[in-house]
C-alpha cells in the first residue's frame, strides 16, 4: 500500500508521478501531480461528496498539472474524485485545505512552488537512454531543496539491471513547509521483500541499482 510509506508525524506528503504504464491515455512528458496526502487518515469525512463545479476555476490547471491518464472518460474527473475521497476529506482538518477548492488549489500551488521539472533540468537530470546513479539523483534533489524527498521506482524488467524512476514524494509540515521525508522504522520497506523483477508496483528505489529516467511511457 503506497500510503503506508507516509510515516512522519504531522506531515503532508505531496507526490509527483511519472507514469510508466502501458494503459495510459495521452501521457504527458513532464512530472504531474499524484496527490496531496495526510500522513494519517483519522478524521476523514467520507460523506463529503466530490463536486467538480467547486473547482471549475481550477479545471484548466487541473487538466494540465493533475491529469487522469488512466481513464479515457470525456471529463476525466475520476482520479480527482478518488483523491478527494481518499485523502482530501482527511486533509480538510487543516483550515488551509478545508474545501475542495482549497485542497486542489493548494496542491497546484505547491506543485508550482516545488517546480520539479525545472529543478531536475537545472541539476542536469533529464530523461535519457543512459542510466543514472540513484545516489546522484538523491544528492541533487537534497541540494536543490534542502530536504530529502522519497524516490520510488519500478523494479527491473526480467533480464534487465536498471530500475525505472516512477514517483517522487515531497513532505511538508502542517504549515506547508518542506521537510525531510523520514524512512520507515528499521530503515527498510516491507513491500520490497515480495517485489519481483517485472513487477508493475512502485517501491522505494534501490541505491545500488542503475536508474532509468525515460523520456515517455514505454
Amino acid at each position: 500500500n503506497l500510503y503506508s510509506w507516509i510515516h512522519a508525524a504531522n506531515t503532508l506528503c505531496f507526490c509527483f508521478l511519472q507514469m510508466n504504464a502501458n494503459d495510459c491515455h495521452d501521457p504527458p512528458k513532464y512530472w504531474t501531480i499524484h496527490g496531496l496526502w495526510p500522513d494519517r487518515a483519522e478524521d476523514c469525512n467520507k460523506t463529503w461528496h466530490f463536486n467538480v463545479t467547486e473547482i471549475k476555476d481550477l479545471l484548466s490547471d487541473m487538466r494540465h498539472y493533475w491529469p487522469d491518464v488512466l481513464h479515457s472518460s470525456l471529463n476525466r474527473t475520476q482520479f480527482w474524485k478518488h483523491e478527494w475521497y481518499k485523502h482530501g476529506t482527511c486533509a480538510a482538518t487543516l483550515e488551509v485545505l478545508n474545501s475542495q477548492k482549497k485542497y486542489f488549489g493548494k496542491a497546484i500551488e505547491l506543485y508550482q512552488h516545488v517546480d520539479l521539472n525545472g529543478c531536475l533540468l537545472k541539476a542536469g537530470i533529464k530523461p535519457s537512454s543512459s542510466y543514472y546513479k540513484m545516489t546522484a539523483i538523491k544528492e541533487a534533489l537534497t541540494r536543490l531543496y534542502g530536504v530529502t524527498p522519497k524516490i520510488q521506482c519500478l523494479p527491473p524488467e526480467e533480464g534487465e539491471e536498471a530500475q525505472t524512476i516512477g514517483q517522487i514524494e515531497f513532505c511538508f509540515t502542517k504549515e506547508l513547509q518542506l521537510e525531510n521525508c523520514t524512512a520507515l522504522e528499521g530503515g527498510s520497506n516491507p513491500m520490497q521483500a515480495h517485489l519481483k523483477p517485472g513487477s508493475s508496483e512502485l517501491s522505494v528505489c534501490n541505491d545500488t541499482l542503475p536508474t532509468y529516467y525515460p523520456a515517455e511511457v514505454q
